[in-house]
């Protein structure tokens, strides 16, 4: 239970992804340090499904930079050890992209890394299903939302863990995931990449799920003509960086994990639900959904009439200015009474 005069803090958001592989991950972020800058969400746990450090090393250059410049000397309150990042260590993904290439190789005009990094070797990563699991022990009852932006495989490992089903269901109160096509349509590589995990997670993760499908993903694509007049302010952004390196300009970015994370903070206003049923997993990886009144599944529907509003609310949270943030523990920051959890494990 809250300590008397604490208020509840804004959703805690898990975030799990491809990172690297195309933009949408690395815009879904942006989205997300956007809604975090303006106190409507706390991103709690990063990882990435890709067993790849360069990946694992983007996340932290993202996070480094929307954490916005040190504090002033003397300030009280404020710890700039960054959080730490999860990184699969086996996966379908493991190699490096040109989103990748573009961000971490980038040098400045004396010949530095452009943009700050901490993960430089496997111990500068956590283990993704233990440092999903101890974000989630210091959340409230049903005030963490998680998001998955790519193979199921970090959550399927999630559920291996002892009593982390019981945790999931205390404290998460749904699950979206950007996979699959709905109600059918084509194969998803999200799905594809790492099957068995799919259809383990959709058969067993004890919370409800909704799922947002490759069709709104291409239906709300990022606009890009967003990137060329509203990250201006910065004379350089790995999110421009990654944009232009995932292919040739000009092009709007197909962006269903954007639309998850914009769900999992604000579920009212922008999308429509589906009935809810099941989703299945076909044997050549494509989804299937099917109807029934008790069914835990449902999927995001494009809502035509806020089509715009999504738009600008995309471009608009993308591209802010990073607002300053703690990263110690406010007093009384612990949640239902429960002893601080430990430190994510690191790789050895």
């Amino acid at each position: 239970m809250p300590f008397p005069g604490e208020a509840k803090p804004p959703v805690g958001i898990v975030f799990d992804s491809d990172l690297g592989n195309g933009v949408d991950a690395a815009l879904a972020l942006a989205l997300l340090y956007g809604l975090e800058g303006k106190g409507e969400a706390r991103l709690v746990s990063n990882s990435t499904t890709r067993s790849n450090l360069n990946s694992a090393a983007f996340a932290d250059v993202l996070a480094r930079f929307y954490a916005g410049p040190p504090p002033a000397a003397g300030a009280r309150g404020f710890e700039r050890e960054m959080p730490p990042i999860g990184m699969a260590e086996t996966g379908s993904l493991s190699g490096d992209t040109a989103v990748l290439d573009a961000v971490l190789e980038k040098k400045t005009a004396d010949g530095l890394p452009a943009y700050p990094r901490g993960v430089h070797k496997l111990n500068d990563t956590a283990d993704p299903a233990v440092l999903i699991r101890n974000a989630l022990t210091a959340q409230y009852d049903a005030n963490c939302v998680v998001v998955l932006a790519g193979p199921a495989t970090d959550l399927a490992q999630l559920m291996d863990l002892e009593g982390a089903l019981d945790l999931i269901k205390r404290k998460v109160k749904v699950l979206v995931m950007a996979a699959g096509s709905y109600p059918d349509g084509p194969v998803d590589f999200r799905v594809k990449a790492d099957g068995a995990a799919a259809k383990r997670l959709l058969a067993q993760w004890p919370t409800p799920i909704v799922a947002v499908g490759t069709e709104v993903g291409d239906g709300l694509p990022f606009p890009g003509s967003s990137i060329e007049k509203d990250f201006d302010w910065a004379p350089s952004h790995p999110i421009v960086d990654a944009y232009l390196a995932s292919e040739p300009m000009p092009y709007d970015a197909a962006a269903p994990s954007m639309a998850a994370v914009l769900y999992a903070v604000r579920p009212d206003g922008y999308f429509k639900l589906s009935a809810p049923g099941t989703i299945g997993v076909l044997e050549d990886g494509r989804t299937s959904f099917t109807p029934a009144a008790d069914g835990r599944h449902r999927y995001l529907v494009i809502d035509p009439g806020q089509k715009e509003k999504v738009l600008r609310t995309y471009a608009e949270l993308a591209s802010a200015k990073p607002v300053p943030r703690q990263f110690g523990r406010r007093p009384n920051q612990n949640k239902n009474d429960e002893p601080p959890p430990p430190e994510p494990a690191k790789k050895p």
